[in-house]
């Protein structure tokens, strides 16, 4: 009779890489589904669900990612004050318009992981820019083309 052993990743054998990607006219929730999936680490083979394996994501050009629909106007995000009858609402529209229109992809990807302790610190391995730039050079990122892969995606 022959044993057969299963794979267990260690944290010292994790090998972090970068990827950039560029969201200009790209759909907010296919994006942020790949985004949620390369942060947690989905896309290995050598994927352990207790530790964090995933990638390095940072995004470009959030500005210009587009909402199918009208869900642009229709879709309302909530939030709380904790003080009574101080319930904020505001839609994506207002928030792209705004001086932070990468809260929304942030949002839709912290919204697609699971809420627990792994999940915030994954969230530490997405970086969102506003425009063209970024400060992140020195990590030599991988272009990935998402409006390519899919003719869906744009």
């Amino acid at each position: 009779m022959t044993m057969m052993k299963t794979f267990t990743l260690k944290q010292k054998e994790i090998k972090k890489e970068w990827f950039l990607i560029n969201a200009n006219g790209v759909v907010l929730g296919r994006l942020a589904s790949y985004i949620s999936k390369v942060l947690r680490g989905k896309h290995k083979t050598t994927f352990s669900p207790h530790l964090d394996c995933g990638d390095n994501v940072i995004v470009i050009n959030a500005e210009k990612i587009k909402l199918k629909g009208k869900k642009a106007k229709d879709k309302i995000y909530y939030k709380h004050t904790g003080y009574p009858g101080g319930i904020k609402s505001t839609n994506p529209e207002k928030i792209l318009s705004s001086s932070n229109p990468e809260r929304v992809l942030e949002m839709a990807v912290k919204r697609m992981l699971s809420n627990n302790k792994i999940s915030r610190d994954l969230l530490r391995n997405l970086r969102v820019f506003k425009g063209e730039n970024h400060n992140l050079e020195a990590q030599k990122p991988k272009l990935i083309e998402f409006s390519a892969m899919n003719r869906k995606n744009i």
